[in-house]
């Protein structure tokens, strides 16, 4: 094998290696609750749900299960969790008797704004340890990546 092609292949290996590390990383951070605010440990599941409801409003339960890309049931357990923590409130479909909507409560935006705060905050840590070049190209990778997960 011609030495370009060694290098090509252990590049292919590194990235490999490299991406299922990140993988794992990011498995292990989803399963550790921490605290939002003062809405007390929340589980990854928990305040992501609370992010794909928003604090700009409501939302369908059904529309909620489509953003989460679980099942109704699914939600409806997590939305009875959050209820019980007091970071969300169900109330009937105005004009839909079968619907039911969702909102957070004051407590959930509290959390929500955190959690952003906390996203925030670790993008730019990593944003100062490269240059703009890399943050470009990091960026680009990130997009096509999640275009990826999605098929």
């Amino acid at each position: 094998m011609d030495k370009n092609k060694s290098n090509q292949l252990n590049d292919n290996n590194t990235g490999s290696r490299n991406l299922g590390r990140l993988i794992m990383q990011l498995r292990r951070l989803e399963r550790q609750p921490h605290t939002f605010g003062s809405a007390g440990p929340l589980t990854p599941s928990e305040i992501h749900t609370i992010e794909a409801i928003g604090s700009e409003g409501t939302v369908l339960m059904s529309e909620l299960a489509g953003r989460l890309g679980i099942t109704k049931g699914a939600v409806t357990q997590l939305i009875a969790r959050l209820e019980i923590k007091e970071l969300v409130v169900r109330s009937p479909h105005p004009n839909d008797s079968r619907g039911t909507m969702i909102s957070l409560t004051e407590k959930g935006k509290e959390a929500n704004t955190a959690h952003e705060e906390v996203q925030r905050q670790f993008y730019n840590q990593l944003r100062a340890q490269l240059s703009e070049q890399e943050i470009e190209i990091f960026e680009k990778g990130i997009d096509k990546l999640n275009s990826f997960l999605r098929k």
